[in-house]
């Protein structure tokens, strides 16, 4: 079907769902395939269930005009997610990558931009190659700037995903040990992500530059960019002062932001949205009413207290150096006594082993933590001392507990998302 055609259809409609349990009335559902699903078995449902048009790839499902047919429903969906990015004319797109903190710092900017603008940002973490047209469809002419969350676990991802978003600006939290199994390494997962600052320098548009990474400097010099960094002089945005005690509190032009974010790994996340808003012109005193308005939920850095424990819950998920930064900075904390509570982390490849035995040996250094350690990768790296206590299962370390609960005072709960560690709230 042609492009513009389809469009038209769209803007019929009140948005695109893919989900029949979550049809709005006049929606418009697109038929997606999954592992164990056919989305096309579920048109006359959601044409039932009140949405206006159904999108499908099967002519055995076309009923009657309602149901629109198309070669394939995911190409049809980007396809239809770009043309509409173009069609948007006037709005502004920021395009967001990196291997942590990217939804934090998404949410960061929304919230700064928010306070003048029209913004709209991806939801949760939709950022893939659904995600990313889902958020784009969720554009009207009434958006004046959109966030877009771009997430990858191999080569080409980030290509395809800016190819269909087109941003206007560009921002890579950083290049961390996320996804090596799918990248090839570290050196994979830089160049995986510098995709982004080569769609930007392809088609002069703007990144936001972290000066603290050297890896960031050295890949952007031949971009149009502005940057930020901590005592630089030469920074767009210099930020004065950085201090975490556990909220990160920061210090740029006289103003003083105190966050409600815990951990100095946190620190960049706010600093580049403190860039972005001064590259919209969004005052100081607004830059800091957004930040200090942002409350992190669903298991991301969330100071939380329950029985005698102040727990900081960072459950969401879990890579090398995301968990290295979130130890790093547990350390720091004067409050005692220590508990952690750490699971496994996911897609590391032949890296696994190695990459679970720094982190054994890193806890090892700290006799005065205890220290639970859950999951068959750092089950398979245990040793003997007195304040690691390692688990394979999840269940083996909820029957220990049960019987000996964790000490009363400071715990941080981190792991993998497919761990569900955040299950152990139950069990205090």
């Amino acid at each position: 079907m042609n492009i513009e055609k389809l469009h038209r259809y769209f803007l019929e409609t009140t948005g695109v769902t893919t989900d029949t349990r979550k049809i709005e009335k006049n929606n418009f559902y697109i038929a997606l395939k999954g592992a164990n699903f056919d989305g096309n078995t579920f048109a006359e449902t959601a044409i039932k269930q009140g949405a206006k048009y159904a999108l499908i790839d099967q002519e055995k499902y076309q009923l009657n005009e309602n149901y629109i047919l198309v070669e394939d429903c995911l190409k049809a969906l980007q396809d239809l997610a770009h043309y509409h990015r173009n069609y948007l004319k006037n709005i502004k797109i920021i395009g967001l990558t990196g291997s942590n903190g990217k939804t934090t710092t998404k949410e960061l900017i929304h919230a700064v931009l928010s306070q003048k603008f029209n913004t709209v940002a991806t939801k949760g973490n939709l950022n893939n190659h659904i995600g990313v047209p889902l958020t784009l469809l969720s554009f009207n002419d009434k958006t004046e700037i959109g966030i877009v969350e771009m997430g990858a676990n191999h080569q080409k991802e980030i290509e395809f995903l800016s190819s269909i978003a087109e941003p206007d600006f560009g921002y890579i939290t950083n290049f961390g040990k996320a996804h090596l199994e799918g990248f090839g390494g570290v050196e994979g997962v830089i160049k995986g992500k510098s995709e982004l600052y080569q769609y930007l320098e392809k088609n002069n548009k703007k990144a936001v530059i972290n000066l603290e990474d050297t890896i960031q400097v050295e890949n952007s010099k031949l971009l149009n960019s502005i940057s930020f960094g901590i005592n630089k002089e030469n920074a767009f945005v210099n930020i004065t002062n950085v201090e975490a005690n556990p909220m990160v509190k920061i210090s740029f032009n006289q103003t003083t932001i105190q966050s409600h974010l815990i951990g100095l790994y946190n620190a960049n996340n706010i600093n580049a949205a403190i860039t972005i808003g001064k590259l919209f012109e969004v005052s100081d005193e607004q830059i800091k009413t957004g930040i200090e308005g942002y409350i992190p939920e669903n298991n991301r850095s969330q100071l939380l207290t329950k029985n005698g424990y102040e727990i900081i819950l960072d459950a969401y998920n879990a890579n090398p150096s995301s968990m290295q930064a979130a130890l790093t900075n547990f350390f720091q904390l004067e409050q005692n006594p220590k508990t952690a509570v750490l699971a496994d982390m996911f897609e590391l490849g032949e890296e696994s082993k190695n990459e679970h035995h720094k982190l054994v040996d890193l806890c090892s250094n700290e006799d005065t933590i205890s220290f639970y350690l859950i999951g068959k990768d750092f089950y398979s790296n245990k040793i003997q001392q007195s304040n690691l206590h390692f688990f394979e299962t999840f269940e083996d370390f909820k029957e220990a507990i049960k019987n000996n609960n964790l000490t009363k005072g400071l715990l941080l709960i981190k792991g993998s998302r497919g761990m569900s560690l955040e299950r152990t709230l139950d069990y205090l």
